[in-house]
């Protein structure tokens, strides 16, 4: 699961924002990857609650009490999630719309920061699981 997420974010920021720059108008393109991104946050969402909680029944199973990279690297992607596209992006339009004491480019790099760092940690995730499944 965690892989097709981790390839989800890939395509969006490798593939499809770069494609919508490229082909269509600044507004045009911007709106576009704005639905994009709406549609990312929520699936992430979903992903990590999911990829947090299958993590903890696993460990409850196995009677371990401590919590693992399995449990960190989602909830770091919630987190990520949660403050790099709900928590910023009302700020942006406010920015965007002249509001606000942060410009929009300031709050678009701390957003864009967000996303890296969300798709490393799932990246890593998928990396451990992958590992853990060979053993």
């Amino acid at each position: 699961m965690a892989a097709i997420w981790g390839g989800f974010l890939l395509c969006i920021a490798f593939a499809a924002a770069p494609s919508a720059f490229a082909v269509l108008e600044r507004a045009q393109a911007g709106a576009l990857v704005g639905r994009l991104f709406a549609l990312e946050a929520q699936v992430a969402l979903a992903t990590a609650l999911l990829l947090i909680l299958m993590e903890r029944r696993m460990a409850r199973d196995t009677g371990s009490k401590n919590l693992s990279a399995e449990f960190f690297l989602p909830a770091g992607a919630l987190f990520c999630t949660v403050a790099g596209y709900y928590a910023l992006h009302p700020m942006m339009e406010a920015a965007k719309a002249g509001q606000g004491s942060w410009s929009f480019m300031t709050l678009h790099a701390f957003s864009f920061a967000f996303f890296g760092l969300k798709t490393l940690a799932v990246l890593a995730l998928a990396w451990r699981t992958s590992n853990n499944s060979k053993v």
